[in-house]
């Protein structure tokens, strides 16, 4: 089978020649500047054989330009966090206008795409990573968000279609430029940031939207819910192809998950056991993964982003365990 295939028949739940895997991770050394992060992930790709490309760019590319600044601190998962908020006054939320996407953090990614999908070593399907407009709304706010909802509401719903149409305009442009997946994460469906009532209102509609727009365009959507206390049947019951979840630490577990979505599941592994190792763990845990599900309707791969300093062997021991194909010439990538 090509990668495409093992994907296709894994969304369908159909046997393939071996179990498909995906890792992505942030590269915070280079993930300022387009070309060098489409080389770090072209490395990374190329050494670990995932089965899709996801681009991962800075977190804070998509509200950058509305005013938001990161810190220079380096997270353990190697994000950095938010040293300003856009808004911070009921007023700011004006703020949140129709951006120039040429020139702006979208564009920087847009380009990111676009070398990996012009570079022949991005074999697979090649998705952007895009962040629902309520999980962007706490970016630009923070904490204030909640206080928001609530005493200005009208402000955040403008900007929250805002944000919509440009993630829609974003989108559009990642596939005319040859990108074929769709790396949607939602972080606001939990019940640690709001309400069932609060997400049901701000935030499902417009995932539904966006999702409803990208999915017949993409040979893969992949809905990563992120976070604890996760509102899993409103995510299961959105329009994906796969759900990816922290299945390990958060749950719920992958056979329980994989119940309740009609597509494929995407997790199995735990990052820090891809950090510390010894590889003998992460196979048992993939192992365990493959056992839930009956082996279809599974992408092997971590609840999120890999932490920063994974273990190279303890990868390298696992992708051989699932009978995938590692670049062992030259160094690993940063």
């Amino acid at each position: 089978m090509t990668k495409r295939e093992r994907i296709q028949a894994a969304i369908r739940r159909q046997p393939t020649d071996r179990t498909p895997y995906a890792f992505w991770r942030h590269f915070p050394t280079t993930d300022r500047s387009p070309g060098p992060l489409a080389q770090s992930t072209l490395r990374f790709h190329e050494r670990y054989g995932s089965d899709f490309l996801k681009v991962t760019p800075a977190g804070g590319y998509a509200v950058q330009d509305w005013g938001c600044v990161e810190d220079g601190e380096i997270q353990p998962d190697g994000h950095r966090n938010c040293a300003r908020h856009a808004v911070n006054e009921p007023g700011d939320w004006k703020r949140i206008r129709p951006l120039d996407l040429p020139s702006s953090g979208w564009g920087g990614h847009l380009e990111s795409i676009i070398r990996c999908v012009i570079d022949k070593r991005a074999d697979g399907i090649v998705m952007p990573t895009v962040f629902s407009p309520l999980s962007l709304a706490r970016k630009l706010s923070g904490d204030r968000l909640k206080y928001d909802l609530v005493e200005n509401t009208q402000a955040v719903v403008d900007a929250l279609a805002v944000i919509t149409e440009t993630i829609l305009e974003f989108a559009d442009a990642c596939f005319r430029e040859g990108a074929d997946g769709f790396f949607y994460s939602i972080q606001a469906a939990s019940t640690a940031l709001h309400t069932p009532e609060e997400y049901a209102r701000f935030g499902e509609p417009y995932d539904r939207r966006v999702l409803d727009a990208v999915r017949p365009r993409a040979a893969l959507t992949v809905l990563h819910a992120h976070g604890e206390q996760l509102m899993f049947d409103r995510l299961a019951a959105l329009p994906a192809d796969a759900w990816n979840w922290d299945d390990r630490r958060s749950g719920p577990p992958l056979r329980d998950g994989r119940a309740r979505v009609p597509g494929a599941v995407i997790g199995g592994l735990n990052q820090w056991t891809l950090k510390t190792g010894p590889g003998a763990a992460a196979q048992a845990e993939a192992q365990d993964a493959i056992a839930q599900t009956g082996g279809t309707g599974l992408i092997v791969g971590a609840g999120c982003v890999l932490l920063h300093g994974h273990s190279d062997a303890t990868l390298i021991d696992l992708v051989k365990s699932l009978g995938g194909e590692v670049k062992l010439a030259g160094v690993p990538p940063s």
